[in-house]
């Protein structure tokens, strides 16, 4: 297998020649370091064949092998681009590759760096919120993340969960009834929940949100990228359209962006919000009079090796619609609805809402939530034995549009399963990954 360590080896020649330092990079390990390495490589067997596509659970994406290599090749100087005398180069890369990402949403202007993952970047657009309205509500759907009430506990906001339909979108007539009330300073919008995969509908909640005073996130982490696929359904397309309308995002390239952990990003619409970040250091910042991503940022110290591995990624894969990468976006939505019109012409399935993106939710037939549930359960570990991983997902009964008219609740929640086709491959997998749901559901 090509691992591309001759290119890697390669491309650091070409930089250490070009470096004037007089200490080479890298350097070799000895029998010792041989041997820790063979350790470590044992070690890391024990996982989950997250490149497989029967590997079919969590949100786990390959990176890219250029977005790998290029990582590696920053780290042989380590960059830290918190600061210009940290990361001079990477740090131009940065800012390159993450206004390559605000163009995507369709922003000319913006003020943004790259964070460790969509945590950060979430938190950073809800602390510039607090500062504009001090102590108002934040307001999320309750699909959405669950570190968005982490984070205003951390920042002393107030949250409140709005309601969602049973496809999993924030609920219009529940948001409208909560604005009315007062008092709320910050609408999160998800563009494509990690549970469901619902896109909630921006493009009607902006009005709603503008007409009460309320500043507008989108959390983008895991969908943020579809806006640029060309087959979206309609009522999602109408909400990415109108992500250019929000005053902050948050998009995780380490998720459909092909990035290693962790690359998160937070954009913010207005610029000016930079003057929010003022502080004085006396020290750190003496070769450049330029504004640099340290004085944007709550996080110091950032790999400059995350911001070459996306930069030399976007570089590959344009960020186009109807270009290359967007074609592999394309594959991931394909297969999700290849795989739903399976599960939904099966006597053993109950389908649970047509995929808005890349994850299918369906269930076990069943008459009964807890007999549902149990099979649920029987199922994923059967499936797992057999190479096929799944994951589950816990549902409140209100949560759901069931489709049989005699189901009984004899409890109020429950067990299905769930499939995050995230991988351009699970289109070519899509038979394989039924007929082996189709065999762990009869034992």
């Amino acid at each position: 297998m090509n691992f591309g360590f001759a290119e890697l080896q390669a491309a650091a020649d070409l930089l250490s020649a070009e470096l004037t330092a007089s200490v080479p990079l890298g350097g070799g390990v000895d029998a010792r370091g041989a041997a820790v390495l063979q350790e470590v490589a044992s070690r890391l067997s024990d996982n989950y064949p997250y490149h497989d596509p029967l590997y079919a659970g969590q949100m786990l994406k390959p990176p890219h092998p250029v977005a790998r290599l290029a990582y590696a090749l920053a780290q042989l100087i380590n960059p830290n681009n918190h600061a210009l005398d940290g990361g001079r180069a990477s740090s131009a890369l940065e800012k390159e590759a993450v206004a390559e990402l605000a163009a995507m949403f369709g922003w000319p202007q913006h003020l943004g760096h790259l964070t460790g993952g969509g945590t950060m970047a979430n938190l950073e657009a809800l602390w510039v919120a607090g500062q504009l309205h001090p102590g108002k509500v934040v307001l999320a759907s309750a699909g959405a993340h669950y570190t968005h009430a982490r984070i205003c506990g951390v920042l002393g906001l107030p949250f409140e969960a709005i309601a969602c339909d049973t496809t999993g979108r924030m609920r219009l007539d529940a948001l409208a009834e909560r604005l009315n009330r007062g008092d709320v300073g910050t609408v999160v919008v998800t563009l494509g929940t990690t549970g469901r995969g619902a896109v909630d509908p921006l493009d009607q909640i902006e009005p709603m949100a503008r007409a009460a005073g309320a500043r507008l996130h989108a959390d983008a982490a895991y969908g943020g990228y579809f806006g640029l696929a060309t087959t979206l359904a309609s009522e999602a397309r109408a909400a990415f359209e109108a992500a250019r309308r929000v005053d902050s995002l948050a998009i995780d390239p380490h998720k459909h962006g092909l990035q290693p952990y962790g690359c998160g990003c937070v954009l913010f619409a207005d610029p000016a919000v930079g003057r929010l970040y003022s502080h004085d250091s006396p020290y750190t910042y003496f070769t450049s009079s330029e504004l640099h991503l340290g004085e944007i940022s709550l996080e110091c110290s950032r790999a400059g090796a995350a911001a070459a591995a996306l930069w030399a990624t976007q570089r590959l894969l344009p960020l186009q619609p109807g270009g290359e990468f967007s074609a592999l976006l394309e594959r991931c939505l394909e297969a999700a609805r290849q795989l739903h019109a399976r599960l939904d012409s099966s006597p053993h399935w109950v389908t649970l809402g047509a995929p808005q993106l890349d994850i299918v939710i369906w269930a076990a037939r069943g008459a009964t939530a807890s007999e549902v549930s149990a099979t649920a359960a029987a199922v994923f570990e059967r499936a797992a034995e057999s190479g096929l991983h799944l994951a589950l997902l816990t549902a409140a009964r209100e949560d759901l549009d069931w489709p049989e008219p005699d189901f009984v609740w004899d409890q109020e929640r429950v067990t299905c399963l769930r499939s995050c086709l995230l991988k351009p491959e699970h289109l070519d997998a899509v038979a394989q990954i039924f007929a082996g749901l189709e065999q762990a559901r009869q034992g």
